[in-house]
C-alpha cells in the first residue's frame, strides 16, 4: 500500500479508503447495499490487512447508521486507524437539521462521536456548500472543535472553486484552522474539476480524497455497450454520477478494456491506477459488495501506468478547452505554475488553438 501525505499537513493516508456508504442500507441508501455488522466486519478486515488506513463515513450516511457499523467494528483498533466523516446534508425535519450553522457542526458532530465510540474525527469534511451561512461561523465553530480535540484536521465536499478561495481566506485572516483536504468526485469520465479544483489543490496544498472513483461501477469492467448488471445501484434507481455522453463514457471503457486485458489486469484497477497518477491525488474512497472488490481495489495500488497507457487514457477522455483555459494556453503558457499545469499539461502538444 502507499501513503501520501495529506495536502500541507503531516498526515499520511492510504491511496485508498474504505468508504462505508453501503453499511446499514436505510432509506435511499438500501439501492447500495444493505451491509449489516457481520458483513462490515469481514470487509474491514479484508481493508486493514490490505494496508488501507482510513475509513470514510458521514452523519447521513443511512441516517448515521454508517457511523454506528463502522464504530462498532472498529471498536478495541480505533487507535490503529483513521476516521473521516461529514455534516452539512439534512438528517431531519427541523428548520435547523441541514446546513453548517455553528448549531448544526457542533450538535452533528457531538452525534457523530457517540455513534463511532471515539473521542475524535480524524478528518472532518463539510459536505458540501452552504451559501446561508457566513463562512466565519462555520469556521468559529470547527476551530472550537479542533481546540477541543474533537477534530484533528477540517476538509471540505463538493464545493466550488471560489467556495474554496473564500474559505481559506477567511480562515486565514481570522486565524482559524485551514482546509487541508476536499472531497470529489473525479474520474476518467468526470473530469472537470480540473478546471478549477485540482489546479487550486496544487496551489493551496489540499489533498485531495475521491469519492466514486469508479462512477458507481461504471468504470469497472462490468458495464458496456451492451452489458448492464441487473443487481446494480444504476438498476436500482440510484441516480449518480449523471452521464450526459454515453457513447463517450463507452469509449472509455473501451479503451480501460483494452489496456486491462494487456495487461492482465481489471479494467477497475486501471481506471483507479489512472486517479492515482494526477495531481494532488492522495486517497481515493472505494466501496464494495465483496471482499474481492476490496482485494482488487487494493492490487490496482500496485499499477503503474506506461506514458503511453496515459495518453491512451487522456486522449479519450479529455476536456473541452473551454475559454479561459484556451487563452492561456495561446499567451500564457510560458509563464504557467504548477497548479496551472494541473489541467493544461494535456493539453501542451496541441500548439495553438
Amino acid at each position: 500500500m502507499q501513503y501520501r501525505t495529506l495536502g500541507h499537513s503531516g498526515l499520511k493516508v492510504s491511496a485508498l479508503t474504505m468508504g462505508t456508504f453501503s453499511f446499514g442500507g436505510e432509506g435511499d441508501f438500501a439501492m447500495v447495499a444493505r451491509q449489516g455488522v457481520k458483513e462490515a466486519q469481514r470487509l474491514v478486515d479484508v481493508c486493514i490487512d490490505g494496508g488501507i488506513n482510513v475509513f470514510d463515513t458521514s452523519n447521513m450516511y443511512s441516517l448515521g447508521r454508517s457511523e454506528e457499523i463502522l464504530g462498532e467494528v472498529l471498536d478495541g483498533r480505533r487507535d490503529q486507524v483513521l476516521i473521516s466523516s461529514k455534516a452539512r446534508m439534512r438528517i431531519g425535519d427541523g428548520p435547523n437539521d441541514e446546513g453548517v450553522s455553528r448549531y448544526h457542526l457542533i450538535r452533528e458532530c457531538e452525534r457523530s462521536l457517540k455513534r463511532l465510540r471515539t473521542d475524535h474525527i480524524d478528518i472532518y469534511f463539510m459536505h458540501a456548500w452552504d451559501g446561508l451561512t457566513p463562512l466565519e461561523e462555520t469556521l468559529s465553530a470547527l476551530d472550537t472543535l479542533v481546540r477541543q480535540g474533537k477534530v484533528c484536521y477540517i476538509g471540505c465536499s463538493n464545493y466550488s472553486g471560489w467556495h474554496i478561495m473564500k474559505a481559506l481566506h477567511v480562515a486565514e485572516v481570522r486565524n482559524y484552522p485551514r482546509f487541508v483536504t476536499q472531497q470529489i468526485h473525479y474520474t476518467l469520465e468526470a473530469r472537470e474539476a480540473e478546471y478549477e479544483l485540482l489546479p487550486i489543490s496544487v496551489d493551496q496544498g489540499l489533498g485531495v480524497m475521491v469519492w466514486s472513483p469508479l462512477a458507481a461501477g461504471l468504470l469497472s469492467g462490468a458495464f458496456g455497450r451492451n452489458k448492464s448488471p441487473a443487481s446494480s445501484r444504476q438498476a436500482a434507481g440510484w441516480s449518480e454520477p449523471p452521464i450526459r455522453d454515453t457513447e463517450r463514457l463507452w469509449a472509455i471503457v473501451d479503451v480501460l478494456d483494452e489496456i486491462a486485458g494487456e495487461r492482465g489486469a481489471t479494467a477497475a484497477q486501471i481506471a483507479l491506477a489512472w486517479t492515482l497518477s494526477r495531481p494532488a491525488i492522495a486517497s481515493l474512497v472505494v466501496g464494495g459488495l465483496t471482499e474481492q472488490h476490496f482485494r482488487d481495489n487494493i492490487a490496482a495500488t500496485e499499477i503503474i501506468l506506461a506514458p503511453d497507457e496515459l495518453d491512451r487514457l487522456n486522449h479519450v477522455s479529455r476536456l473541452s478547452y473551454t475559454y479561459p483555459y484556451w487563452h492561456q494556453h495561446n499567451f500564457a503558457r510560458e509563464r504557467f505554475s504548477d497548479g496551472d499545469w494541473a489541467l493544461h499539461a494535456d493539453f501542451e502538444n496541441l500548439g495553438r488553438i
